[in-house]
């Protein structure tokens, strides 16, 4: 983080740290309002709607922690400008008029805070409005009322709120759509805390930070109007907390997954939601570590650009990875986590010391995640393995941000820079296959798929005569793959493990850092280590420098590969995989992988080399 930011951000350990980081945040906004101040002009690049509209998405989105911060007692002279914004941008008169919509429009999405506004911070944004002033206000927000369903996801959420925000400041708001609204968003509802963001198989970061958080927010504000609605979301959210607390390590971080991960440090928004909502599935102490250590693990990442401003990417500006609808001011979504700010001083929160994780299972299945969660080092590092998810729409690098056989906090993971050759592809944590032509398929929409503890399984079809089963084994630091292949073409593959961040002054062919010999490839830094090792059916071993900028925590990565080619027919390729910190116990995990057995009954055991523990016994009839 640069600059101002390093300093504004200090140890983020109280309540003033926190609102005085949210603060200084908005030091290089204020010269960059629009004349009418309707909007923010944040940045020359863009997303899939128009530019009047990314201004004011710009403006909307830093008041997730400016509200919060309103209404937990903080002061900002910011509150000036975005008063004469609203006054502008929803009088139908003004040129910076945010307009009319119908219906699917990103205005929609930025409603939500405006009403979240007229909850939470009423003084700021709603009693200095005259009585013009408020009709404009309410009319420009009530068209969220008059179109349809919208999207059938999280979106509906955006209309309750705005009709929470209509109601709290005594205006009329339409009961009947949000009974409808919240109707359907229970029938996303899938179990064990867990719901899916629509009809979709994705369970990526709109579970926590959308569909909780939102839900929570409800529950909070109308607790006392609709007392069962927000007794079962709060229920809902304990559990899911239990789950979702698998995704974070010790130091901060959350697992890279999925889409919109610009969003950042909105990872960590259903723990503050959750405190907000006077919800405690753990200790207050445990629940303040997480999110303290969350926002210090992003204060330490270059996420602030030269020009103080939240920049596109994840650990470090990079447009590679990208939305589609992700413009300038799409990353201050972040600001989300900020509404504990909303809690009052003196709240036990903010009094209570930071507690570690608690004790966390080695590995948890999470069935309706489609995934299993492992900490193969402890809370070091957290690995998900995951199988059968996918996006409900064609966003950019779907398969690799939905689809690889694992993501990790140490290692992140890798989007495509092009689609020829494994440099461009940067295929890491995936088998890749081509038809020996150098541009490369990879697992994307599952056929089958099987969660468990001990495996993640999968059947996938890259071509339609083309049949992969594939097992994935969490071994301890390594993890098995086992791929069964019936291919009806020659096909070129090629299993990629960890990519891993180039140690400092790395110069290809010079480094002892990385070696690939018959079989092996493993790279070394001064951190981590990560490495592949062929158990059958793969002949060539190699380290792989993708183009820079396609992983989501390093710009520079190698990769260890395994690579063959393969002629029609059936084949079983089997690896081991290794990634985590360095240290005795890794130098000693590195020289014994797991074993894998085949026994008469054609079943295939993966054991521990040294003590013969099992890990998994594969049958093959699934």
């Amino acid at each position: 983080m640069t600059g101002r930011h390093t300093r504004a951000w200090g140890g983020l350990r109280t309540k003033a740290d926190l609102q005085q980081a949210v603060t200084n945040a908005f030091e290089p906004l204020k010269d960059r309002f629009t004349p009418g101040c309707a909007g923010l002009a944040l940045g020359a690049t863009g997303a899939i709607h128009n530019e009047s509209i990314a201004l004011m998405e710009a403006f909307a989105r830093p008041l997730w922690g400016l509200v919060p911060h309103a209404a937990g007692g903080g002061a900002s002279d910011i509150w000036e400008r975005y008063v004469q914004g609203v006054v502008n941008g929803t009088d139908p008169e003004h040129p910076e008029y945010w307009g009319e919509f119908g219906t699917k429009d990103q205005r929609m999405v930025e409603q939500s805070v405006l009403g979240l506004a007229l909850a939470l911070a009423p003084d700021r944004l709603w009693e200095p409005l005259t009585e013009g002033q408020k009709r404009h206000l309410y009319n420009w927000l009530n068209q969220i009322n008059l179109v349809d369903r919208s999207n059938p996801n999280n979106w509906l959420m955006f209309t309750v709120l705005v009709n929470i925000g209509f109601k709290k400041v005594g205006w009329p708001h339409n009961q009947k759509i949000m009974d409808e609204y919240l109707s359907i968003i229970d029938s996303y509802y899938l179990g064990d805390g867990w719901y899916s963001d629509g009809k979709t198989d994705q369970r990526d970061y709109y579970i926590p930070f959308a569909m909780h958080y939102y839900t929570l927010i409800y529950a909070k504000l109308m607790e006392e109007d609709d007392p069962l609605r927000s007794r079962t979301y709060k229920e809902r959210a304990a559990a899911f907390a239990a789950d979702f607390i698998h995704w974070f390590a010790e130091d901060g971080s959350a697992i890279p997954f999925g889409r919109s991960l610009t969003y950042r440090f909105a990872q960590g928004a259903f723990w503050s939601a959750l405190l907000y909502a006077e919800v405690h599935p753990f200790p207050i102490g445990v629940m303040k570590g997480i999110v303290l250590r969350h926002l210090r693990w992003w204060h330490d990442q270059p996420i602030f650009g030269h020009d103080s401003l939240l920049s596109i990417g994840y650990a470090y500006p990079n447009l590679n990875m990208a939305e589609s609808y992700n413009a300038p001011g799409s990353p201050y979504w972040a600001y989300k986590a900020f509404l504990i700010l909303a809690l009052p001083d003196g709240h036990p929160f903010w009094e209570a010391e930071e507690e570690p994780l608690p004790s966390l299972k080695a590995a948890a299945a999470m069935p309706h995640a489609r995934m299993t969660v492992c900490r193969p080092e402890g809370d070091k590092h957290v690995v998900v393995y995951g199988s059968g998810q996918m996006a409900n729409f064609d966003m950019s690098h779907s398969a690799a941000k939905y689809a690889k056989f694992a993501y990790s906090t140490l290692f992140g993971f890798s989007v495509p820079k092009g689609g020829w050759g494994l440099v461009q592809g940067a295929h890491d944590s995936m088998l890749a296959l081509s038809e020996c032509d150098g541009y490369y398929r990879t697992r994307r929409e599952c056929e089958a798929f099987d969660i468990r503890a001990d495996f993640v399984y999968s059947r996938w079809l890259p071509w339609r005569d083309v049949e992969v089963r594939s097992w994935i084994v969490p071994s301890g630091m390594w993890h098995v793959r086992i791929h069964r292949l019936r291919n009806e073409r020659p096909l070129d593959a090629a299993e990629g493990g960890f990519a891993i961040r180039q140690p400092e002054g790395y110069l290809p062919c010079k480094d002892d850092a990385t070696v690939a010999e018959e079989g092996s490839a493993i790279v070394r830094t001064s951190l981590h280590m990560s490495g592949i090792r062929s158990i059958s059916g793969y002949r060539e071993a190699l380290v792989i420098e993708p183009e820079a900028n396609t992983n989501v925590l390093h710009s520079r990565t190698l990769l260890p590969t395994l690579t063959v080619r393969l002629e029609p027919g059936e084949h079983w390729l089997i690896s081991a995989v290794f990634g985590g910190t360095i240290g005795e116990s890794g130098r000693r995990a590195w020289i014994s992988p797991p074993s894998v057995e085949r026994d008469v009954d054609g079943s295939i055991a993966v054991l521990d080399k040294e003590t013969g523990h099992l890990y998994a016994r594969i049958e093959q009839q699934l």
